[in-house]
């Protein structure tokens, strides 16, 4: 009898721990029909394929449902798959690409498990679209379709997509779907799987999905977006999107902010600019004082122009190294933004982020080498650009201007020749002396020896008298001396 009892309270006890043995090998408390799962095919046999879903137990699948158009098998063991789940027991787990069969059974088991299934729009309707499903007519509602506006609904007819099955009333006379509902909650899958994964300061690949006005889309998972900022776009100064990434870019960006807006829709804000590194790290190592390289003008300042020498990295041409040959009262005289152009690099102050550039020094100082081109005894063919009180100030070339002092004209036989001069008037004339240091070469009429005297009196009241700028020409000193004499 008591053998018995024992016999009888084992097998009790062995029922009972079989049963808690099977409902943790299935494992099935944390798959609820309708959930969306990633899974790789294990085998396939017959009419059925075997996938492990990451539990103990396995899922199971029709073999139809990997068929493509031709009857082929899209799949193979050790592929990986996204099904969903159509229904769990304690012994079993159903998995599908999407619900089949047909009636109302089939129609309302889908919309209860909330698994979608294929649709084939027939055409479009007032409010909406036809859609072909389980071998029923549903209405799909133009908001329904999609998660941003269709621009085209035409071509959408004759395409096969997934939905879910929102309603079904009157035994499947009246049943509404939506292919919406199933991206939105995708998305929100896919957008918890990426919150999960990622923290502030991390970096992330994805592609260029849409240009707005203020910035770039980028995909980090099918239907989740991050913006990236103007601002954040890249180091150089962009005005719009299109100028830093084009659709199908796939760039790298770091993940600056996640944030909800007065909605509840979460926001993810990334930067472009911030994942490619600080450029300024970089310009010990690619820009040397003294050096020539080619830029382009990004802005342009009441006292200069800023040039651009590497992405998000800008140099200063001042307006006092604009020009050899002409003193520069606004940059836009002589560059515009978008010019590539020369410069020389005179400075570099990492810390202070300033970089000075010099356009005339890349171009060369005409006097650099004056005193050989221009040697005393050589004679000269050059325009007048001006007369003054000292003389004629005489271009002899592009930044290289002599005096015709007034003593030697007064002195000289044909004096009343060179009274007659104008701005713009050609005259030949010989070099009497160079200074290359002082920037001034003296002139006299052919044939005329005894110029030193008054050629250095009027050379020093004239040098006396205007600016001490050695960037400035001979006839723009002048120019100053007389606006000056004139206040």
């Amino acid at each position: 009898m008591t053998d018995e009892k024992n016999l009888s309270t084992f097998e009790e006890g062995s029922e009972d721990f079989a049963a808690m043995f099977a409902a943790q090998e299935a494992g099935t408390v944390r798959l609820q029909p309708g959930q969306k799962v990633t899974g790789t095919i294990i085998t396939i046999t017959g009419d059925s394929v075997f996938v492990d879903v990451g539990i103990k137990l396995d899922g199971i699948m029709d073999r139809k449902d990997i068929l493509d158009a031709d009857g082929n098998e899209s799949v193979a063991p050790g592929d990986s798959i996204e099904v969903y789940v159509v229904g769990t027991s304690a012994g079993e787990i159903r998995l599908s690409r999407s619900m089949s069969g047909a009636g109302m059974a089939a129609l309302e088991d889908a919309r209860d498990a909330g698994v979608p299934v294929d649709g084939r729009v027939t055409g479009t309707c007032k409010g909406g679209y036809t859609v072909s499903v389980m071998g029923k007519n549903a209405f799909c509602p133009g908001s329904q379709m999609d998660s941003v506006s269709v621009t085209d609904a035409e071509a959408l007819v004759g395409r096969t997509m997934q939905f879910l099955i929102i309603r079904v009333e009157n035994r499947g006379r009246n049943i509404v779907v939506s292919r919406r509902a199933l991206l939105d909650r995708e998305r929100q899958e896919n957008l918890e799987k990426v919150l999960a994964s990622l923290n502030v300061g991390d970096t992330v690949e994805g592609r260029i999905t849409r240009l707005a006005s203020f910035g770039a889309f980028m995909e980090l998972a099918p239907g989740v977006e991050g913006m990236i900022h103007l601002s954040e776009l890249s180091w150089s100064r962009v005005n719009s999107a299109d100028e830093a990434v084009a659709v199908g870019d796939v760039v790298r960006a770091k993940l600056l902010s996640v944030s909800k807006d007065d909605k509840g829709r979460t926001r993810i804000s990334l930067s472009r600019k911030k994942a490619e590194g600080d450029p300024w790290l970089q310009v010990a190592d690619r820009l040397t004082a003294g050096s020539v390289v080619e830029g382009k003008v990004v802005r342009i300042a009441p006292f200069g122009a800023f040039v651009e020498l590497l992405p998000g990295v800008e140099g200063l041409v001042h307006l006092s190294e604009m020009s050899w040959t002409k003193r520069v009262n606004k940059a836009e005289d002589v560059v515009s933004v978008g010019d590539v152009i020369s410069v020389k690099i005179k400075d570099i102050n990492v810390e202070s982020r300033r970089i000075s550039l010099s356009l005339r020094d890349a171009e060369g100082d005409p006097w650099q080498d004056a005193d050989q081109r221009f040697a005393a005894g050589t004679v000269v063919t050059g325009t007048v650009e001006s007369r003054s009180q000292f003389g004629l100030f005489v271009s002899l070339a592009p930044g290289i201007t002599g005096l015709l002092p007034a003593g030697v004209i007064k002195n000289a036989k044909n004096s009343g020749e060179f009274s007659k001069l104008d701005k713009g008037d050609s005259v030949t004339l010989v070099v009497q002396s160079v200074d290359t240091a002082a920037r001034r070469i003296s002139l006299a009429p052919e044939g005329m020896e005894e110029a030193s005297a008054a050629e250095d009196k009027s050379w020093k009241q004239h040098t006396s008298s205007a600016p001490k700028d050695a960037g400035m020409s001979i006839m723009a000193q002048a120019l100053q001396k007389a606006l000056q004499n004139k206040r």
